[in-house]
């Protein structure tokens, strides 16, 4: 029989879900910011290995009004070209990744290499996402990602435009490794 004190010790140390995908839907780009700054990189990449379900949460300068609520909705929707991406760690902070894109089928488009590495935001460490490889075209090459984990399971981090002198934010997303898609191939079963 369990004392009560030795059930709020467990429910203590016991990992909480407070965050979730429509959870951080719902917050503005400055609240995504201050979760992002909160965040940590995870000890290994291998924590990221698989097939997350990923999310658009809040595109700079429309994360209010008709718009966000429009945006959000499609974001949410099945419709919605980008599913997530995968990730396969080589190491315990580099790694190989691709996006997962719904265009006409199931697609894996624009891959990555990940490494962790200061974050273009706040300087502390984050997981970098690399899009500047021979593969992809220019415009994704000039794509810089970020990952932080914000709860467990969670990734948040910022899409950002890079020129040579500067990242600029574009957008916010995230991704739950707790909630894993069927990788692009796989049939489903009959």
């Amino acid at each position: 029989m369990q004392t009560q004190q030795s059930t709020q010790t467990a429910e203590r140390s016991a990992p909480r879900r407070i965050l979730d995908l429509d959870a951080l839907a719902h917050k503005s780009s400055r609240e995504l910011g201050a979760l992002f700054e909160g965040g940590r990189v995870p000890k290994s990449l291998a924590e990221l290995d698989g097939h997350p379900r990923g999310r658009m949460l809040a595109v700079r300068g429309l994360d209010r009004g008709a718009a966000f609520g429009a945006l959000r909705r499609f974001a949410a929707a099945a419709r919605f070209p980008w599913g997530g991406k995968s990730f396969s760690a080589l190491t315990a902070t580099a790694g190989t990744g691709v996006n997962r894109v719904h265009l006409g089928g199931r697609h894996q488009l624009f891959p990555f290499e990940t490494l962790v590495g200061p974050s273009a935001m706040d300087g502390a460490p984050a997981v970098i996402l690399d899009y500047d490889l021979p593969d992809n075209p220019g415009v994704i090459r000039a794509i810089h990602d970020e990952v932080r984990l914000v709860d467990e399971g969670l990734y948040l981090g910022p899409a950002m435009w890079k020129t040579d002198t500067a990242r600029t934010l574009v957008l916010w997303f995230a991704l739950d490794t707790r909630v894993q898609a069927r990788p692009i191939g796989e049939r489903t079963p009959s």
